[in-house]
Order: C-alpha cells, then sequence, then structure tokens
C-alpha cells in the first residue's frame, strides 16, 4: 500500500548574525590580519552569518549626538548606520589591542553611540599584544560590556607576542592553539546565542 501522508519540507537553519569589530585605527596596525583571520575561522565553523567592521573605515566622529543613546532619537546618518548594523547583529567578536594597559579610544567611542542596540548579545574577546596578550584591555573592557546589558564570555583569545605570528608577507600565522581557542569561543558564542534569543527577540520587539 502506498504512503500518501504529506512529509513537510525540512525548515530552514537559523544562523545568527555575528559581527566582528577590528577596533585598531592606527596605521600600520596588525588588527586588521588578525581580525580577517578570525572571520576566516568563523565561516568555516558555519554556525554564523559573519560581518567584520573595521572601525577605521566606519570612521565614526567623537560621540556629537546632543540626545542621550537611551532615547535612539539619532540625529546624523552616521549614527543612524552604526545603530542599524549593531542592532542586526545576534553576537559580537571584539578584536582589540592593549594600550597603555587598556582598550583603545576608538572602541570606546563606538560603543558609546549606542546603547539599546547592545544589550542581550554576548560578545567573544580577541586581544593581542606583548607578554599579556591584551589581556588587561580585556579586563577594562568587561565592566563596560556589562553596563549595557550585554555577556562577556570567560572563552576568550589573547594572542601575546602578535609582532611573532606575521610572516614575511605580512599574513597573520595562527598556531593550533589559537585555532582552538577561536573555535572554542565561537561555540561558546553560538550557545549563548541560542540561550538568549528569546530575550533578545523580546527586546527588540519594544
Amino acid at each position: 500500500m502506498s504512503d500518501n501522508r504529506i512529509t513537510p519540507k525540512d525548515e530552514p537553519v537559523w544562523r545568527p548574525r555575528l559581527m566582528i569589530v577590528i577596533a585598531s585605527t592606527r596605521p600600520g596596525r596588525v588588527g586588521l590580519p588578525v581580525g580577517q583571520w578570525f572571520a576566516r575561522q568563523a565561516d568555516a565553523q558555519g554556525d554564523f552569518v559573519v560581518q567584520v567592521v573595521d572601525l577605521a573605515e566606519l570612521n565614526l566622529p567623537f560621540m556629537d549626538e546632543p540626545n542621550h543613546p537611551r532615547m535612539r532619537a539619532y540625529t546624523k546618518q552616521h549614527t543612524k548606520d552604526w545603530s542599524a548594523m549593531v542592532d542586526a547583529a545576534d553576537a559580537l567578536v571584539l578584536v582589540t589591542p592593549e594600550y597603555n594597559h587598556g582598550y583603545v579610544a576608538p572602541l570606546k567611542n563606538a560603543i558609546d553611540f549606542l546603547m539599546h542596540e547592545w544589550m542581550y548579545k554576548p560578545v567573544g574577546l580577541v586581544s593581542y599584544g606583548g607578554v599579556s596578550g591584551g589581556l588587561r584591555a580585556v579586563q577594562m573592557l568587561k565592566p563596560t560590556l556589562s553596563a549595557l546589558k550585554m555577556i562577556p564570555l570567560p572563552e576568550a583569545v589573547p594572542i601575546p607576542g602578535v609582532s611573532g605570528h606575521f610572516d614575511e608577507q605580512g599574513e597573520f600565522q595562527a598556531t593550533d592553539q589559537l585555532n582552538d581557542a577561536a573555535a572554542g569561543m565561537l561555540s561558546a558564542l553560538r550557545n549563548w546565542v541560542d540561550t538568549l534569543r528569546p530575550a533578545l527577540q523580546s527586546h527588540r520587539s519594544q
């Protein structure tokens, strides 16, 4: 006897949007190839739709909005564009160097332009520098992220001695340990996205 039951088509697999932010804007920075390496790792892992945002290209001015970000009453087109980009992301990875035991001013400025758009999103941190691998910058950054109701992950990718990871062509050469750390952080990000998805959807509908 033939089976006439209708089998529903498989539902498409939802892939959250991951925004990777390259924080350094300094000429000659190594943050760009580091961020590009991490983006390739994220693409290969396949859990996310990946977008790379380079703050040097975004070129936000120092905060020039007259209203508090909580009002979302933006008056400048660059703010409206930045708001839309961050709002669309479900998770973030911030790629930052360490300057004088802290993170860089362009990153703080980009964060401070917005408020609601950051909320209920997990964030991974890729840091680089000398012996510390940028970990002091990460520790200074975490309270800012938490104040915006973001979830900074304990899994991180610190890169000590970053200048020694480049070949003669200026390409970043990751060790197996760094690749493993990136994979672990991406898996943790996906778990947190799935956990926070109801809260983020409720927040977006308000």
